[in-house]
Formats: structure tokens, C-alpha cells, sequence
């Protein structure tokens, strides 16, 4: 149905609508957390006019949390499991963000050899969440069954994990002054029978998804984020880099192997839905690139662990740091502070999911469909985890 725009709400002096939900006018539906089109265990309280949302309210609280304090009352090797759980579909980066703050507190440095298997971890990482990811951006259109589009191949890649790693979703690959093992024999060769696999996968998806008149007509134009909101709403990674502004850690800030390897992240300026969707896509292109540049320059051999103290007695000298990150979903960091114990004294992390879903969706929702409450959702990238921790 139409709405009727003259019985929309007037807005108050702090930007909100001013909303009596007495009247008949304004009808409050819930969506999520058991909602497909929701990214995770996140709710939205939406007040509507017709099918046109006037009010949005993020409500999180659905989900185990509390990582933080968790973490500290436990000793620093015993944060790891806990600490990945922060975000389930890519937690390498957490397992990277807290060696860097004990390392960089405890003095520690990093083998060559280690760092750049760590930045091997970190990208296939990135590329198993966007072989879900990219074709989720268009899926969202019906009932997020574009999730599993790219499922297949993503399990590749959580194969080559486990034969690294040993695990398939957390790993535990990255710890305090290293890794814990080297590639395995033939290793190389299967990624890259993968990646090729990937390659053709992105061909189809700009066929299938890109090039298609529906999926452009739903999300051009669609949640324009304007460039002055980057910094008011902390809006970080692909979402920054669709409204034109360049925000990757890996190039702003370089870490591990990065500074050795040649890429330029994609950026473009129209910000809505369709825009942050292909950032994504070239995204993919660039991960699987960057991958084949590591496995061609990195050393066969080599130190992969920097000596450490027994893991279980470790005091990490009086201190504080504040380490970072490149996510899948923009700048990922942790800050800690230690007093000399064997337990962190403070753990806080700072992850682009708390603004992107609370403050930043609710403002977007804002005179959209019901409809596509499901894509902008999607197209911000968010991991309830990162919130409630």
C-alpha cells in the first residue's frame, strides 16, 4: 500500500520523529532475531505507516556475551577461546588483534616467516566470509537464500583450514610470538585449485547478480549513506569505502606483510546498497589475489614462534596498547591494559558492528520498505557478536 505522507510523524528537536503510538496511524511490527533477513541475533523494533518504516530500534541481548570481562579473569592464553567467539564467522582476526597487544606489551617480535603465515590466515579469512557474503548482498531479495550461493566453495576454503589449523570455524592458528605450524606438504597447490574455483565464481555472480535488472532496480538508490556521516556514525571497511572515502587498515595503516604486497582497495561514491555490494565483489577479487601473491612470496621454511615464557605463569609487564586490524567489516581493534599480573586488567574491543547496526541502521531504515529492511541490514556487514561482548 501507499502511505499516506501527511500522517507522518513531526520530528522533535533531537532529529526523531515524534511518534504517539496510541494512534491508529502507526502500527509497531517486530523483525528478527529469528528472521532470515536479520544478521544474526539481533531484533528490530520498527514502527511503520503503511510499508514505510517511520522509527526503527536496534535491540540486541539475544546472544551469550560478557567476552570482555570474561576474558579478564582468565590467564592470557586462556583468552583465545573466548576471545574468537566475538565474531564466530571470522575470528581470525580477534586470534591476531590479541597476540598483537601481548606481543607489543611483553616486547616480543614476531618471525618473519610467522607473520606472513598470519597474514595467509587473516586473508583467507576475509575470503571465506565474503564467498557467503557477496552473493548474501543480492540473496537478501529472497528470504537470504543467496547466502548459499557461495557456501560450496566456501567450504574449500574451511577445508584448507582444517588441514592447516586443525579446525574448520575457530582455529587458534595465530598465538603470542607466532603460529603453530608450517603449511602441509601440497598445500599450495589444493589453494590454489580452490582459488580458481573462486575465480569462476565471480565471473557468475556479476552475470547473475550485478547485471541483473531486478537486483539493480532494489538497490540503487537504496540507504544512501552520505559522505559527512562516515565520521558522525564511525562508519568503517567496505561502507566507508562505497561513500568514497578510503578506510583499510592494511593500506592506511600497514601490518604483518602487507606493506610487501600490491593491492589498492576499490572504493566508489554512490553509498547505497547496490555500491557497498560491489565494493564487496572487487573485494573477493582483490583477497584472492592477495593470496596468490603470499604463497608465491613467502619462504618455505622458517621460524614460525618467537621463544615465550610457560603460557600458564606468563606476567605481562605493566602497560597498555591499542592493536588493529583490517576485518571483512573495516577496522577491527582491541584495547588492553595489564598491571603485571598474569591476567589482563582490561580488555575492550572495538569493532565496526556497534555503530554500523544501532545508531547508522536505525537512521537509514528511516522512510524505507519493509522490504528491504533485509538488504541494508545485510549491506552493512554486521557480526552481533562484535556488540554484545
Amino acid at each position: 500500500m501507499n502511505p499516506d505522507r501527511s500522517l507522518y510523524p513531526e520530528m522533535g528537536e533531537d532529529g526523531k520523529p515524534i511518534i504517539d503510538l496510541s494512534s491508529h496511524k502507526f502500527l509497531k511490527i517486530w523483525q528478527g532475531p529469528q528472521h532470515p533477513g536479520v544478521t544474526g541475533n539481533m531484533s528490530l523494533e520498527l514502527t511503520v505507516n503503511g510499508d514505510e518504516i517511520v522509527e526503527s530500534k536496534t535491540h540486541v541481548g539475544y546472544l551469550h556475551r560478557g567476552f570482555e570481562k570474561l576474558m579478564e579473569r582468565r590467564k592470557f592464553i586462556q583468552c583465545f577461546p573466548t576471545c574468537i567467539r566475538m565474531c564466530v564467522a571470522e575470528p581470525d582476526p580477534n586470534e591476531y588483534i590479541l597476540s598483537s597487544c601481548i606481543e607489543d606489551l611483553a616486547g616480543i617480535e614476531v618471525p618473519e616467516m610467522a607473520q606472513w603465515l598470519r597474514t595467509l590466515a587473516l586473508e583467507m579469512a576475509r575470503l571465506q566470509v565474503l564467498l557467503r557474503g557477496v552473493p548474501g548482498q543480492g540473496g537478501t531479495f529472497a528470504l537470504g537464500l543467496g547466502y548459499q550461493w557461495g557456501n560450496y566453495i566456501r567450504d574449500l576454503i574451511l577445508d584448507r583450514f582444517e588441514e592447516l589449523t586443525g579446525g574448520r570455524v575457530y582455529h587458534m592458528y595465530i598465538l603470542p610470538g607466532g603460529v603453530r605450524g608450517l603449511l602441509p606438504d601440497g598445500f599450495k597447490k589444493r589453494m590454489e585449485e580452490n582459488l580458481k574455483l573462486v575465480d569462476e565464481f565471480v565471473k557468475n555472480i556479476d552475470d547473475l547478480m550485478y547485471n541483473n535488472a531486478v537486483f539493480k532496480q532494489r538497490a540503487k538508490g537504496l540507504a544512501v549513506i552520505p559522505k559527512e556521516w562516515i565520521d558522525t556514525y564511525g562508519v568503517y571497511g567496505p561502507a566507508a569505502r562505497a561513500a568514497g572515502v578510503m578506510r583499510d587498515v592494511r593500506k592506511t595503516h600497514p601490518y604483518l606483510k602487507y606493506a610487501e604486497l600490491d593491492f589498492e582497495p576499490y572504493t566508489t561514491t554512490e553509498s547505497d546498497v547496490y555500491a557497498r555490494s560491489r565494493v564487496r565483489w572487487y573485494d573477493l577479487q582483490m583477497t584472492v589475489d592477495l593470496i596468490r601473491q603470499i604463497m608465491a612470496k613467502m619462504p618455505e621454511k622458517g621460524e614460525i614462534k618467537a621463544e615465550t615464557p610457560n603460557v600458564m605463569h606468563w606476567r605481562i609487564p605493566k602497560g597498555e596498547t591499542y592493536q588493529k586490524c583490517e576485518s571483512s567489516r573495516g577496522e577491527y581493534g582491541m584495547y588492553m591494559v595489564t598491571d603485571g599480573s598474569d591476567m589482563p586488567r582490561r580488555v575492550n574491543l572495538k569493532g565496526p558492528s556497534y555503530t554500523h547496526a544501532n545508531a547508522l541502521l536505525d537512521k537509514l531504515l528511516i522512510n524505507a520498505n519493509i522490504a528491504d529492511t533485509a538488504a541494508i541490514m545485510v549491506s552493512l556487514a554486521t557480526c552481533p557478536p562484535e556488540i554484545e561482548r
